[in-house]
């Protein structure tokens, strides 16, 4: 067994920060003790003060997000990986700001790396109505998953992020607003930043937002299109709020899919269709548009064929 450090606790303790702020947060030198990757002191004179190389090449072409690529995102194996700070901290994950470059060159983007959290902290808060429809097919595994024992705590991460990143890869297809799914590498999702990729300002939430009449009539018609669009595929999001909707230039872009349902094969299917559109019709009433939640649940449940 390695010897601690003088000065620091086994146990670290955590940061704690509003699950609802997007403010940037950027990194204490304890944060970079303890979230850094890993490198070895050989590569990091190559590196030249990034944090990694780009993981590009560690996906396989179904980890990495439909073609054609975009062209603002950087896959040159020549990349590197710099961290630039925390954007958001949430019950199951921590999303992080981080700089992809070749270095040398104007060649660079932005991407939001969420990282589920490992089996020792909190996560998936009332996650078993969300895994109804998500079996594996060994027994065992269903086991060490239903017991939330370590192994099934590290598995239920791992399937959360793939259906998340799958999510995210076939909603972008069908013209579902949604960030682009970069790539997957086991709990890690990088996607495409959504706000000012200069100043790296994040685009507000849409709770945060306010705005008048006809723009509040355009983002619940966006909203409608988009969950109607969902729907129509066999899903819902699973916990439609105005927290997880950014509202960037005027476009609303749905966000934190890891709970998507698929309304055919979940047995409450029908009730997370009716919440969705519950939840995001009591926050446009709230600030004066007269919308039905009762209808859009409606729609939806036509949409997706439930009967």
């Amino acid at each position: 067994m390695h010897d601690l450090e003088p000065g620091r606790s086994r146990v670290a303790k955590r940061r704690r920060f509003d699950d609802d702020d997007p403010t940037f947060l950027k990194r204490t030198a304890r944060d970079e003790a303890d979230s850094a990757p890993q490198t070895d002191t050989w590569e990091m004179a190559e590196l030249d003060g990034a944090d990694r190389w780009s993981t590009w090449d560690q996906s396989s072409p179904l980890e990495r997000g439909p073609l054609p690529y975009p062209e603002w995102l950087v896959t040159e194996l020549a990349a590197v990986d710099t961290e630039l700070g925390i954007l958001k901290t949430g019950k199951e994950a921590d999303v992080f700001l981080v700089d992809r470059s070749v270095p040398g060159t104007d060649r660079r983007c932005v991407l939001a790396a969420k990282r589920y959290r490992s089996s020792n902290n909190r996560m998936f808060h009332r996650d078993a109505g969300y895994l109804e429809g998500r079996r594996v097919r060994e027994s065992r595994d269903n086991r060490a998953m239903a017991k939330r024992t370590t192994v099934g705590m590290q598995m239920i991460a791992q399937q959360w992020a793939y259906a998340e990143f799958g999510a995210l890869r076939s909603f972008y297809e069908l013209g579902i607003p949604v960030p682009y799914p970069v790539q997957i590498i086991g709990t890690e999702i990088l996607e495409e930043f959504i706000g000012d990729p200069e100043t790296r300002t994040a685009a507000p939430r849409l709770a945060a937002v306010r705005a008048e009449e006809k723009e509040l009539q355009d983002l619940w018609e966006q909203l409608v299109a988009a969950t109607s669009l969902m729907a129509r595929a066999g899903f819902a999001h699973g916990d439609l709020s105005a927290y997880n909707i950014l509202v960037h230039e005027g476009r609303l872009v749905l966000i934190d899919l890891p709970q998507i349902v698929d309304v055919v094969a979940n047995p409450q299917g029908r009730d997370f269709l009716i919440r969705d559109a519950t939840n995001v019709a009591t926050w446009f009433n709230a600030r004066g548009l007269d919308v039905s939640g009762d209808d859009l649940g409606r729609e939806l449940i036509a949409e997706a064929n439930i009967r």
